[in-house]
């Protein structure tokens, strides 16, 4: 007799065909499938030779050597798919799971069924499954003692959706069964454990989202007003107080004007408005303007015909944010302020307050300082003068920033943290006595996306936030 979480794995099978079942252990379940008559034949496979020995014991016990057929693979390696219906895993964490699906992709039948029960990581498994061109039909809980085990089916999609992370831990369970409302309780709490867990630590960004999430898991995602959006972000970043020359606002709206699900990216790509596109978000928020010089024609490949296509509203915010203490050069004296202590005040560097300049309590070496700041803006290379030996008194500013070498020199700053530094203003650098660091545009600006999370999530947290996986570096580095 097969325990309630097997039992629930054979409800969900097919019947069309063949089944594989994927680390089959005692051939419990093949013996049922057999002994049902819900499949004419199984093919039961196993990694290791205890378990098939094991496998094999079950079979002859009960009669059905001519039905099923015991094979030694490492997941599907080794087992012939031709014909098979149904493949079922069971009772593996989720993410060999979904590499055992991923590694013998190719050899899938179009038509199949998948029946799968991580023992962990579901979230993982329902992430890749949608990555490998899979959709889940039905997800179910088996309940035994004081466990809750979950169970889903899956058939190739035609539809190229990706899910959210919060997607992945919600499911497409019943909202409206006990169990599923159990579990769920049960999800929130532990994503709260974490939230207070994260927030003892000083990781208050990372705290906030998890926090958000546990009341996601409570209550669903609900949609609010993107006008309602723009003026919270307005009350922080002030549209009004961007550069005269810059583009910040509601760049494109939708037709509905409410978002329950919102993309947060550096910039809006046409890869970030598909990967929008395929996760519903509504909105997409960006540090730099999609619509900056004036267009005479919008053609296709462009991001913003794209986004009116997909009915996806964008709000740009430039410099507005770089001027902000909770902008990208605030972030920046956050996470070096967490790293150093200072000297006095950090102070604004120019009256365009772009940027700050700070003295260190102790100077550090060059190399002390690069690893520093690949650190804190995860980036792998930096570009340095040469012939420095010592940092204290420093300068930063997001983004491009070369242009403010003459005022970082007059600072008495001996080093200075930019992107994007231009050939002359090297020498610029040289002849001033100042070290540069040049940490690259996209890094030095990236990391105040975590703090725009941060923000929506704290003041609405039944949002679905998320930073986008395509808002990467657009340079390779050999």
């Amino acid at each position: 007799m097969l325990d309630i979480r097997l039992k629930t794995c054979f409800d969900m099978v097919g019947g069309r065909g063949i089944v594989c079942d994927v680390g089959t252990d005692h051939a419990l379940l093949a013996a049922e499938l057999i002994n049902s008559g819900k499949c004419e034949r199984v093919i039961a496979s196993d990694i290791k030779e205890g378990p098939l020995a094991a496998a094999k014991k079950t079979v002859e016990r009960s009669g059905i050597t001519d039905e099923v057929e015991l094979i030694l693979s490492d997941g599907l390696v080794n087992v012939p798919l031709e014909g098979v219906s149904d493949i079922v895993i069971a009772g593996m964490g989720g993410e060999t799971i979904a590499d055992i699906i991923s590694e013998s992709i190719e050899c899938i039948p179009e038509n199949v069924r998948l029946v799968l029960q991580p023992m962990t990581k579901a979230e993982v498994l329902r992430k890749r499954l949608y990555e490998l061109g899979f959709e889940i039909l039905d997800e179910r809980i088996a309940e035994d003692g004081d466990k809750l085990y979950t169970i889903m089916s899956a058939e190739p999609s035609i539809n190229d959706e990706r899910l959210t992370e919060f997607e992945t831990l919600w499911g497409f369970y019943d909202s409206d069964l006990p169990l599923t409302q159990k579990f769920r309780k049960r999800e929130a709490e532990r994503l709260g454990k974490i939230a207070d867990s994260l927030k003892k630590s000083g990781k208050n960004n990372e705290s906030v989202h998890y926090k958000a999430l546990a009341e996601k898991m409570e209550k669903q995602i609900s949609f609010v007003k993107v006008k309602d959006v723009y003026d919270y972000f307005d009350s922080i970043y002030p549209f009004a107080a961007q550069e005269k020359w810059d583009n910040s606002g509601l760049l494109v709206e939708n037709f509905n004007m409410e978002c329950g699900r919102v993309l947060l990216a550096l910039d809006i790509s046409s890869a970030v408005v598909e990967e929008a596109d395929k996760k519903g978000a509504d909105l997409i928020i960006s540090h730099h303007p999609v619509i900056f010089e004036p267009r005479r024609c919008i053609k296709r490949d462009d991001p913003v015909f794209k986004l009116v296509s997909a009915d996806i509203a964008a709000i740009c915010m430039h410099t507005n944010v770089d001027k902000s203490p909770l902008g990208t050069n605030g972030v920046i004296l956050r996470e070096l302020s967490r790293k150093f202590e200072f000297e006095g005040e950090p102070e604004y560097f120019s009256p365009d307050e772009c940027g700050y300049v700070c003295t260190l309590k102790n100077s550090l070496t060059v190399s002390e300082f690069a690893d520093a700041l690949k650190e804190i803006f995860g980036c792998n290379y930096i570009r340095v003068s040469a012939g420095a030996d010592k940092v204290k008194k420093i300068g930063f500013c997001s983004g491009s920033g070369g242009s403010f070498i003459a005022d970082i020199a007059a600072n008495g700053c001996d080093a200075y943290v930019t992107g994007d530094v231009k050939h002359d203003v090297w020498y610029s650098a040289e002849n001033s006595g100042v070290t540069i660091f040049d940490c690259g545009h996209f890094h030095t600006e990236n990391i105040v996306l975590w703090e725009f999370r941060r923000l929506l999530e704290e003041k609405f947290p039944q949002l679905d936030v998320e930073i986008a996986e395509s808002s990467t570096d657009p340079c390779v580095y050999f």
